[in-house]
Formats: C-alpha cells, structure tokens, sequence
C-alpha cells in the first residue's frame, strides 16, 4: 500500500510493536488483542501523534485509523496530570454518526482498561441524563457526535479547558452532514496549545479549509490515493434491472448466499419506508432479517446491531445511517437495493465487507433511473479493475453521448417517414438530418388526436 507523508521532521514509521519503546500498558493491550503488527496508517501516525504534532490523515474505511489515534490519545492522557472534580475531557473524538461515536467508544473503552482510562460516548436520540453523569463521575476521553457534545456545553454540565488533544474523526462526512458551525462552535472553547488530528476518506476544498483553521504546520498522511475509490478486496457486481424485479432477485441471491457458512450481509435501501418493506418481505420468506433507519429508537437500534454483530441475525437491512458508523469485520456480502444519490455513498456502502484484508462480495441493482450515475459507476468500476456490465457500459455511453428524445409512431407512419427520407436522401444526402427532423414533426402533428 503507498503511503504518503508530506510535513517537516517526519519520525520513522513503526513496522514492528518492537520497533518503539512503547509503554507496558500499551503493549500489554496490544498482546491481549493478538495484534501481530501495525497496520499502515497506525506503521506511520502512531509516531507523527505521538510525536505531539498535529496530523491531517486521508484514508478509506477499514484502514484501522481509528486505533491510529486512540493508542497515542491513552499515551498522551497518562502524561497529563489526573483529572480533578469538575474537570472536563482531556481527550476529545467528533464523529459524525452515533453508531461510529460508539465504535470509537468500544476501542477507547478495550485499550484504555489497562491504564484504568475512563471513556464516555455522547449522541443524540438517547437520554443526556446518563451521559452528563458519566461526564461528572470523571472521564478522560470523550466520543461524541457535534451536536449532542454542543448542546452539554451549553447546559454547562462540562467544559473543555482541560482538553488538549482532540480528533475530528470522517471529518469529510461531518461537513457533509451540515455540522461545520457545531465544531466550529465547539473548538473555540478549546486551549489554543492542544494537539489536533483530523481523519478524513477525501480531501476536498472544505476540510482543507478547516484544516487551515484549525491545524497548526500539520503533517499530511495519505495512505493510497487521495481520490474515493473502492477497496480491490471487494468483487462488485451490477445487475441492471427493472425496479419491479429486485425483490425476486434478492430472494435468489439470499438462497445462494446463505448455503455459504459464512453469509453476514447488509442491505441498503435509499428510504426508511423501503427499509421496513424489504425487511418484512424477507422475513415473511424466512430469512431472519432485521432492518435500522433513523426512526428507529436508540434502544431498538442498539439490540438491532448486537443481534446482527452477534450473528443471530445475519441479515441487516439498513439505510444509509449505517453505511459509515457500522464496524464489523466479517461482513461477507453487501447489497444496494436501492443505488445511493452519488458514487461516494456507494464506495462507504460497499467498504462494509472486504475489510481488514478480507475479501467481500457486493451486488448492485441498478435500473434506468440510475442512468444519469451510470458514468461515474462505470469509473469506479475499472479503477479497481472490475468487470463491467454491458447494459451498464451501455448506460453510461447513452449518457456521455447526450440521450435523443424517441417519439413512437404506428408502423404504417413509420413506412411513410422511411420511404419518404430514401427519396429525399437520394437527392441531397447533406440534407438527411433537416428533412428527418421536419417528416418527424409532420408525423406528429399527422397522429395527433384532433
């Protein structure tokens, strides 16, 4: 995998938990979880963070980021003095999505036991009550999506003068979702003299400008190419079909699937209502599906995405609420029901399986009311050296090319327009186009009802 590194005194990377005197609380962790080497962003982030210097990371899902900044976030607290009563966070993560928020929460949760580090998760659509305690009984780290975390300070049930490292964490979704004026709001409540890393999958002209903001001389790591692509790991399939025919489809490739022993699987549907309807479709055939979307409560979707982890139910139908919070690693299949607004949702869907190495199937209905992202499907598609669909080719050509309106004539309309375009043609070839235009709207005005 290319790594890229662009900053001033670049430390050496890590390519062995050996190569650096790493603490004992650390390695003890490291050997508890059987991690047999770093991945390649923790190989090279791990020293730029622990280093003290302010970090802008671009990688893609499934990458391993997330520990790359919580194991130098639990070094950096136990260098701090102690919390006292009254004191806020001393590390602070923003997350997008509560689902995410709490994935975050579950590694800084395992690998900061060893040293007795106390994290706390806060998000919307659960009650503040159990969170601000949580906060109050002290909590060295704290996970939270931008709005929930905005609205406790406001209360003043926590404060952010103790913090001095803090994570902008999917940076590139959290602008996307429309939460730039919360961490902008947010981060001027913190210490000028903390160490920030922002986590991103792209690097478009918004998060630079927040990166500018609010990084001081930082060094950029890029692990592959800066530009969205999907993982190779992953076998992506489009089947191009009418959007009548995708529940019988679905039922034949869930038959296929669940003959392999291990058949974990995601399906994303575009709205909550399909959601719920494909859920019950399945259900009623036997497949122990369980659907999530927004209006689900957070009790409900919390017991949804533990029977699901757990493999009682295999089956996940879901919006794209869980298209970037989600992490398992051993989804096998993913299947876009219904196609995403653009080829960026797409490749965060797909990157649900095919991680951490793995290899991972994704399935695509696309109709012709996806014509217009048939194109940039098609790139995606042969940057990671897939087999393209014809139909979809096709599709896509159909587009590039500019589509022709078709009008549809009675055959005997359609005899008289091609005798008469012969003739004309016979005449004067160079006139063909204007003559075809000027006999089609004759024809149409010839059929049109008096």
């Amino acid at each position: 995998m290319e790594i890229t590194v662009k900053g001033y005194d670049v430390p050496k990377p890590i390519q062995n938990f050996s190569d650096y005197e790493l603490p004992d609380f650390v390695l003890a962790e490291v050997r508890r979880q059987n991690y047999e080497a770093p991945t390649a962003i923790q190989a090279q982030g791990w020293p730029l963070a622990l280093s003290g210097k302010d970090v802008v990371g671009i990688a893609k899902t499934g990458s391993g980021k997330t520990l790359g900044f919580i194991m130098p976030a639990i070094v950096h607290i136990n260098h701090q003095p102690a919390l006292k009563f009254g004191d806020g966070p001393i590390v602070l993560v923003l997350a997008p999505t509560r689902e995410l928020a709490q994935q975050i929460f579950s590694v800084a949760k395992d690998f900061g036991s060893s040293s007795r580090i106390r994290p706390v998760c806060l998000f919307g659509g659960a009650p503040k009550g159990p969170q601000i305690r949580s906060l109050h009984d002290g909590a060295e780290i704290c996970i939270a999506t931008p709005g929930r975390l905005l609205d406790i300070l406001e209360m003043g049930k926590t404060n952010l003068s103790r913090c001095t490292y803090l994570v902008l964490d999917e940076a590139d979704r959290m602008l996307d979702m429309g939460f730039e004026p919360q961490i902008r709001k947010i981060i001027t409540q913190i210490r000028p003299d903390r160490q920030t890393l922002m986590w991103s999958a792209t690097w478009p002209r918004e998060v630079r400008k927040l990166a500018e903001d609010f990084l001081k001389d930082y060094t950029q790591l890029n692990v592959g190419s800066m530009d969205l692509s999907a993982n190779h790991n992953i076998l992506q399939i489009v089947d191009v079909c009418r959007d009548a025919d995708k529940e019988n489809k679905l039922m034949k490739l869930l038959n296929e699937m669940t003959q392999e022993k291990t058949h974990r699987t995601i399906i994303f549907c575009q709205t909550k209502k399909k959601v719920d309807s494909v859920t019950r479709g399945m259900r009623r055939s036997g497949f122990p599906a369980m659907g999530i979307h927004g209006d689900k409560s957070q009790p409900e979707r919390d017991w949804v995405l533990k029977e699901f982890r757990s493999g009682k139910s295999p089956i996940l139908v879901a919006t794209d609420v869980a298209a970037r919070g989600l992490d398992v690693d051993d989804v096998k299949f993913v299947i876009n029901y219904d196609f995403p607004n653009g080829t960026e949702d797409y490749i965060h869907r797909i990157g649900r399986t095919g991680r951490s190495g793995k290899k991972g199937t994704a399935y695509t209905f696309f109709t012709h009311g996806d014509a217009n992202k048939a194109t940039d499907l098609v790139a995606v598609l042969q940057e990671a050296k897939q087999i393209v669909n014809p139909e979809l080719a096709e599709l896509a050509a159909m587009k590039s090319w500019g589509e022709k309106p078709v009008l549809a004539f009675k055959p005997t309309t359609i005899m008289w327009l091609e005798a008469l375009v012969v003739a004309v043609a016979g005449e004067a070839a160079v006139v063909v186009e204007v003559v075809v235009v000027a006999v089609v709207t004759v024809a149409a005005v010839i059929e049109s009802p008096a």
